[in-house]
């Protein structure tokens, strides 16, 4: 996805802030994975790499990682658990600063547990009757279901009709596969791919793959 990650900060300050909290319920292990792996990406990009390491709910007021956001010209939220991200984040002094740098033309992005937090509600997509979570509401009307082609190309139909919200757009997006927009003040969305990933609209009846853009709502 290298072309997807030039892309989000191509005009932009060379400063890719990274936050691998939704992880952090991993250990230090994988947190130290996922910032090797923002380190590599930064490397390959030329910017400067900056992380963020905002693990616990106290963590996400801490002066320092407000400080740290500013100047970002992308912001990237990596994976994990995504409840353990929106908890973390939501109302919290770094999600402020977060929406900020976004306003002020940062791009924002994330992937799996990222992407989902980012929207207005996070699917319980393994036990979908038990409900979800409250996302940080970046694209409130929309919820993501991560890795479609891996988790769900073996789901019947009707498994995900829970998952279905009035109101709201409800996409499946394949693995290598983004979901993005210009601008903040742009409500089309469209996707890109390498090799054959989609993204999939979840409706009542069935699963329909997307051509067109999306019109989504943002902020």
């Amino acid at each position: 996805m290298e072309p997807i990650e030039a892309w989000l900060i191509d005009g932009r300050p060379p400063r890719f802030v990274q936050l691998a909290t939704a992880a952090a319920p991993e250990g230090d292990r994988v947190l130290d994975r996922w910032h090797a792996v923002g380190a590599a990406a930064a490397q390959r990009l030329g910017v400067e790499q900056v992380i963020v390491d905002v693990r616990r709910r106290e963590d996400a007021d801490e002066a320092q990682h407000v400080e740290a956001i500013t100047g970002a010209g992308l912001i990237y939220l990596s994976g994990g658990n995504p409840s353990h991200l929106a908890k973390t984040l939501r109302g919290s002094r770094v999600w402020d600063a977060i929406w900020r740098a976004w306003r002020l033309g940062a791009s924002v992005a994330g992937c799996s547990a990222g992407a989902m937090a980012l929207c207005g509600y996070i699917p319980g997509f393994r036990h979908p009757r038990k409900g979800g979570e409250e996302g940080l509401g970046l694209i409130p009307d929309l919820r993501v279901i991560p890795h479609f082609d891996k988790y769900a190309a073996h789901l019947p139909d009707l498994a995900l009709r829970p998952l279905v919200t009035p109101g709201a757009t409800v996409v499946g997006i394949d693995e290598e596969t983004a979901l993005i927009a210009d601008s903040a003040s742009t409500p089309e969305w469209s996707f890109v791919s390498r090799g054959t990933g989609s993204t999939w609209r979840i409706d009542s009846d069935r699963r329909h793959r997307v051509n067109s853009a999306l019109t989504l709502r943002v902020g």
